[in-house]
């Protein structure tokens, strides 16, 4: 099964996920160990964990003074 990853390897510290493909870091070591049927579950739910983290952020604070889209973390 082709990995998730789309080459934006960078963490969210606040929501412990991946900005590219929505994994944690236990779920990016732990891939090659997992069985078809464990990636396919997890693929299941990456977009909708993205689409999560998304929404979260938009009901975060701008912050004062930043460019129009930032939000206070």
């Amino acid at each position: 099964m082709k990995s998730p990853c789309v080459r934006i390897c960078t963490m969210d510290p606040d929501f412990g996920l991946c900005e590219g493909c929505g994994r944690t870091l236990e779920e990016i070591a732990g891939w090659m160990r997992m069985s078809d049927a464990e990636r396919q579950a997890l693929m299941a739910v990456l977009a909708e964990r993205l689409a999560a983290k998304r929404e979260a952020e938009l009901r975060l604070p701008p912050v004062r003074g930043a460019p129009a889209g930032w939000r206070s973390r």
